[in-house]
């Protein structure tokens, strides 16, 4: 009887250490957005927000993951959910506010709750992507093209790092709005 219920306890400690270690609190950032306005957690306090890696010059994945952030966008508009957006450039050199603004525009004309933030060197958006979100962003030299992720990041309303879901994955649409809906109750 004793064992058993000390297999309990010790299941129960381990379920609570794991939901701790899988939630990270993302640093306080300040960045520009299309709009060339400073942008960041502050702006964020008390909001859920989806966040995605892409650039402007991709050739692969940026285009049909913005289409399908849009997509996520309508969505959740149309659940009534309270949710913002957040793309970082992980080319700021060549992804200026203006070019951000204008490759946005092709995929959505509603910016009232996306933002799409550069104003940072091409070191600190790595650093910035390996320590806040656990994803690589690279940019070889030789290359025009940066290595980075196709997932969509959920941060709840305390800035905790709480979902990590793949574009590719037929799911992730449903696994996320059941999870938008709990984090909005």
């Amino acid at each position: 009887k004793h064992i058993s219920l000390l297999l309990i306890c010790l299941l129960l400690l381990s379920a609570c250490a794991n939901t701790s270690q899988n939630e990270h609190q993302i640093d306080s950032f300040s960045f520009v957005n299309q709009e060339g306005t400073a942008f960041g957690t502050e702006e964020l306090t008390d909001s859920i927000w989806i966040a995605d890696f892409i650039f402007t010059n991709c050739t692969t994945i940026c285009k049909p993951m913005t289409s399908e952030m849009a997509a996520l966008q309508q969505t959740v508009k149309e659940q009534n959910l309270p949710v913002e957006f957040i793309s970082f450039t992980v080319d700021p050199v060549v992804d200026s506010p203006d070019i951000l603004k204008s490759y946005v525009q092709n995929f959505t004309d509603d910016l009232s709750n996306w933002n799409l933030l550069t104003g940072y060197s091409q070191e600190q958006i790595e650093i910035f992507a390996r320590e806040q979100f656990q994803t690589i962003v690279q940019k070889p030299a030789a290359s025009s093209q940066v290595i980075h992720s196709s997932n969509f990041y959920l941060v709840d309303k305390k800035g905790h790092l709480v979902g990590e879901y793949n574009y590719m994955d037929e799911t992730y649409m449903d696994d996320m709005l059941k999870d938008l809906q709990y984090l909005s109750k």
